[in-house]
C-alpha cells in the first residue's frame, strides 16, 4: 500500500528536479560558469565597467615576466595550464583505461568529434569569407563540456547515460583536437634562436619526467616542481604555455602501488579546482564584452555570425550527420536507447564552445575590436545551442525520470 504523504510529496520533488539537478554532479559546474559569464557581461556593461577594465587588463606594478604583466595574462597563461593538466589527466587516463581505450567503444566519438571540428571551421569560412578572418577558423570547433553539462543538468535523468557518455567522449577528443590546433596553428616564434634553446630546454625537462614515469617514481612533488619548470621554458619557446600542462600530465604515471593511482588522485584532486576556480576566473576575464553603441546590425558582422553559424549550424550538422552515416553504413552503431531526435539534441548541445573557443579566439587575432566580435559570436552561438539543445531534449526524450523521483532518490546530470 502506498504511503500517502510520498504520493503527494512526489509531485513537489518532481517539481524541483531540475533545481536539485543544479548542484549536484557535472551540471554545478556548467552553472556556474553560466552564472559567471552573466556576471563579467554585467561588469563590463555597467557603471563599473572601468573597474572591470583595469582588474583585468591594468598592468601590474611588477612582473616577472612580459607575459605575466596583467591579470588577464596570469589566467590565460598561468592558471589556465591547471586546467590544460587536468584536460590531459582526463585524456591519458581514458587513452589507457577508459572510454577511448576500447577501438571498438571509441570509433564513432572520435569520427564524430573530427567531423565536429571540421564542419564548424567550413561553415565559419564559408559565412566569414576568410581574408582577414582566416586566423579564427577554428574558434567555433570546440565543445565546453562544463557549459553542456550544465544543460543537461537541467533534464535530470531523462536523457540516456548512453548519450551522455557519448557527448562526455567526444568533449574529450575534442579537447585533444583543440590542444593540436593550438599547438600547430597557433603559435608565434619571435626568435628562431630563443626559440630552440627553449625548446631544448623543454625537451630535457620532459625528458626528466618520462624517464621518472619509466622508473616508476611514485612521489607528487617531482613532478609538479619539474611540471612548473616545464610552463615556464615552454611560456619563453612562443608556444602556448598552455600546452606544458598536457604534457607534464601525460607523464603522471598511471601504475597502481598498493592499489592507488598517482594520476587518478592529482585529477581528483584538481578537477574540482579546475571547475570551480580556474574555469570560472577564466570565463569572468574573458567573458566580458562592452555592447555600447552595439546593435542587431553588427550581430550581422561577418566575424560575429561566422561563429555563432559554425558553432549552431556547423557542430550539429558535422556531429549529427557522421553518426547517421556511421550507423547506417554499419561502421559504429548510434548511441544505445538513443533515439534520433536526442542525438540531435545532443549535436547541438556539442555547439556550446565557451571556454575554448573564448581561448583560442583570443589567440587568432590582436586587434581588440575583432577579439571582441568574435566574442560575441560565441556567446551568441553558444547561448543558442544552450537553448535550442535544452527545448528539443525536453521535448523528445523517451526517458522520463518520474521513477527515480518517485523513490526520492536525487536526479544525476545525465
Amino acid at each position: 500500500m502506498s504511503d500517502p504523504q510520498n504520493t503527494s510529496a512526489a509531485p513537489l520533488r518532481r517539481l524541483f528536479a531540475p533545481v536539485r539537478a543544479l548542484f549536484v554532479g557535472d551540471a554545478s559546474a556548467g552553472v556556474l560558469l553560466i552564472l559567471v559569464a552573466a556576471a563579467a557581461m554585467l561588469a563590463a556593461n555597467s557603471a563599473f565597467a572601468g573597474e572591470y577594465d583595469a582588474l583585468i587588463n591594468g598592468k601590474f606594478g611588477w612582473y616577472p615576466h612580459p607575459k605575466l604583466s596583467s591579470l588577464h595574462y596570469v589566467v590565460n597563461d598561468g592558471l589556465m595550464a591547471v586546467f590544460f593538466f587536468v584536460v590531459g589527466l582526463e585524456v591519458k587516463r581514458e587513452m589507457v583505461q577508459g572510454q577511448l581505450a576500447d577501438p571498438a567503444a571509441r570509433r564513432l566519438p572520435m569520427v564524430a568529434a573530427a567531423a565536429g571540428m571540421a564542419v564548424p571551421a567550413i561553415v565559419y569560412m564559408l559565412v566569414s569569407g576568410g581574408g582577414e578572418y582566416t586566423r579564427g577558423w577554428a574558434i567555433p570547433a570546440a565543445t565546453d563540456i562544463a557549459f553542456a553539462m550544465g544543460v543537461l543538468g537541467l533534464l535530470g535523468n531523462r536523457v540516456p547515460a548512453s548519450l551522455r557518455l557519448f557527448l562526455l567522449t567526444v568533449a574529450i577528443v575534442d579537447d585533444i583536437g583543440a590542444v593540436l590546433v593550438i599547438a600547430l596553428f597557433y603559435t608565434e616564434i619571435e626568435s628562431m634562436t630563443s626559440f630552440l634553446m627553449w625548446m631544448g630546454a623543454s625537451a630535457a625537462v620532459l625528458g626528466v619526467m618520462i624517464a621518472m614515469n619509466r622508473a616508476r617514481v611514485s612521489v607528487f612533488w617531482p613532478y609538479i616542481l619539474l611540471a612548473i619548470a616545464l610552463w615556464f621554458c615552454v611560456l619563453n619557446t612562443g608556444i602556448h604555455a598552455t600546452i606544458a600542462g598536457v604534457l607534464a600530465a601525460l607523464t603522471i604515471p598511471l601504475h597502481r602501488r598498493d592499489g592507488n593511482s598517482m594520476l587518478e588522485k592529482l585529477e581528483h584532486g584538481l578537477a574540482p579546482w579546475s571547475a570551480y576556480l580556474v574555469v570560472p576566473v577564466f570565463g569572468f576575464a574573458n567573458a566580458g564584452v562592452s555592447l555600447a553603441g552595439m546593435g542587431v546590425a553588427d550581430l550581422l558582422e561577418p566575424l560575429p555570425l561566422a561563429v555563432a553559424a559554425g558553432l549552431v549550424v556547423g557542430k550539429q550538422l558535422g556531429i549529427f550527420t557522421t553518426v547517421f552515416i556511421c550507423d547506417k553504413t554499419g561502421f559504429a552503431p548510434r548511441p544505445e536507447n538513443a533515439s534520433w531526435a536526442e542525438i540531435w539534441g545532443i549535436s547541438i548541445l556539442c555547439g556550446i564552445g565557451f571556454t575554448m573557443s573564448l581561448f583560442i579566439g583570443l589567440l587568432a587575432f590582436s586587434d581588440q575590436e575583432m577579439i571582441n566580435s568574435a566574442k560575441i559570436g560565441i556567446l551568441t552561438g553558444s547561448a543558442i545551442s544552450a537553448i535550442m539543445g535544452f527545448v528539443v531534449l525536453r521535448m523528445t526524450t523517451n526517458h522520463p525520470d518520474a521513477d527515480c523521483d518517485d523513490q526520492g532518490s536525487t536526479p544525476s546530470a545525465a
